[in-house]
């Protein structure tokens, strides 16, 4: 699991840190870990030595560790060459370091480098760029195409101009191919457009770890986290143990719908799918293990419910929803289960203890919190967990998973392949699956985003990506995640 803390948090830190250590100490601890890094980029384009290196310099701290970086390298051969952006808030001793080791200031961007240091600003900076390092950033993609596809953009810190704390990217920003951060990863690097930005992560530890004492804004998963996790079977398991997963899903107009939420489910922990719906023909045909009925109250004991994929908005839709909600089971709520919400008569409904977790898009955000997510995509989602007391999984390229507690997860699997009709059907299915297999809420919504983006990446090896394919996809995904591991 990796963790990325906001700001406030990282600042706190650094102050508690630099109590007890001499002046200087985390600049040069960050410089020299910079310099590491970009002297084995350097290594891999032909050597260090006669490279030439541009270092883009803004004031403050981030400069200043640019500075440093710039002058280690020129120690050691590199022609390093400073853009100042702001002469007058210049790092002072940090541009000596770098004159007396060999390298100089310029006014205009050279005509190649080999590796461009983006410190420009901060994690202390807010909005987008503004001139003239707009212009200078423009210019990057220029210098880049006479030379080749060089130079290399490294970011120092966060790549300048995103918004930090958010993820979000509102104006012009630099697009680094690799970000060197200090001390503990930021949520600029995991979150949103951001995180595309950042390019390669790479993280420098300075001895920030001990004295970070908030929790982390965002936690991000890894395949040991999903592996550790998912349910197993054991020598005295049979179909009820490994639990029984309700889906209420599709309609006479949306069969299809159910067919791929039945796949979800089929492909997770559970023992048995129960189907209960206007499809359960369509069902059995297709899936001949399912216990497939056409109302909710004929479908037997489950262990947890999904409710909404395909479902339609209509008065049996209401009575489906209102049964699925009364149970005291864990619920799933997808797509149409959520349009359902919207005009509040569903109120009394969600006042219950057991655990629900719902599966909004954007749109589906929007009218159920009445504005959408915006550039906080974490706070929009911690806000609407808190208020309808659920856990909510929003979707987007960084899916977001936000506890009605303020615990939020971030999936680093997901990619453009999964936008496509029916997707969110088969990670409806496998979610609830996983919420049957004994998963808590948080956990399972967590789990069932890692393993469909996985499932995706691999569907889209063999070319265009329907949702059967990541359908198809999800039991080799899961095969390989859990042999990996160790798991059985």
């Amino acid at each position: 699991m990796r963790q990325a803390w906001r700001v406030a948090d990282v600042r706190a830190a650094e102050k508690t840190l630099m109590a007890s250590l001499p002046e200087g100490t985390l600049m040069q601890r960050a410089a020299t870990g910079l310099a590491r890094r970009c002297a084995l980029l350097l290594e891999e384009g032909g050597g260090v030595y006669g490279a030439r290196v541009l270092l883009l310099v803004g004031s403050g701290d981030n400069g200043g560790d640019t500075l440093y970086a710039g002058a280690a390298l020129a120690r050691r051969g590199a022609q390093v060459r400073a853009l100042l952006l702001r002469p007058d808030r210049v790092h002072l001793a940090a541009l000596g370091a770098l004159r007396a080791a060999g390298g100089f200031t310029v006014r205009e961007l050279p005509s190649r480098a080999d590796l461009v240091l983006d410190g420009i600003v901060g994690i202390g900076a807010s909005g987008g760029l503004r001139s003239p390092a707009i212009e200078l950033v423009a210019r990057l993609g220029d210098l880049r195409d006479r030379a080749g596809g060089r130079p290399v953009v490294v970011a120092v810190d966060v790549p300048s101009g995103v918004a930090v704390d958010t993820g979000d990217v509102p104006g012009e920003a630099v697009t680094a191919d690799v970000t060197v951060t200090f001390g503990c990863l930021k949520p600029a690097h995991v979150l949103g457009a951001a995180a595309v930005r950042c390019g390669q992560v790479e993280l420098v530890d300075i001895g920030l770890g001990p004295v970070l004492r908030a929790d982390p804004a965002v936690r991000v998963p890894d395949a040991a986290d999903i592996a550790e996790w998912w349910p197993r079977t054991g020598p005295a398991s049979d179909k009820y143990t490994r639990g029984v997963v309700g889906i209420a899903t599709g309609s006479a107009k949306y069969p299809g719908a159910a067919l791929l939420s039945v796949s979800g489910a089929l492909a997770g922990p559970t023992g048995m799918v129960r189907y209960a719906g206007s499809a359960h023909e369509e069902v059995v045909r297709a899936h001949p293990s399912v216990v497939a009925v056409p109302r909710p109250g004929d479908a037997g004991r489950v262990q947890a419910w999904l409710c909404g994929s395909g479902l339609g908005t209509d008065d049996e839709s209401r009575r489906t929803l209102r049964i699925v909600l009364a149970s005291s089971l864990p619920v799933v709520l997808d797509a149409d289960a959520l349009t359902l919400l919207v005009d509040g008569s569903h109120a009394e409904d969600l006042r219950r203890d057991a655990p629900l977790v719902i599966t909004p898009h954007d749109g589906e955000f929007k009218r159920l919190a009445g504005e959408a997510p915006g550039a906080d995509r974490v706070g929009a989602a911690c806000k609407l967990a808190a208020w309808i007391n659920a856990v909510v999984l929003l979707k987007g390229d960084r899916t977001i998973v936000a506890t009605p507690g303020g615990e939020v997860w971030v999936n680093p699997t997901g990619s453009s392949v999964l936008a496509t009709a029916g997707s969110g059907d088969v990670l409806a299915g496998l979610l609830g699956s996983l919420l049957a297999g004994g998963l808590p809420a948080e956990r399972a919504a967590v789990a069932a985003a890692y393993v469909h983006g996985l499932a995706g990446r691999r569907a889209a090896t063999a070319g265009p990506v329907t949702a059967p394919d990541m359908a198809a996809a999800l039991r080799p995904v899961l095969a390989d995640l859990l042999a990996t591991s160790g798991a059985t």
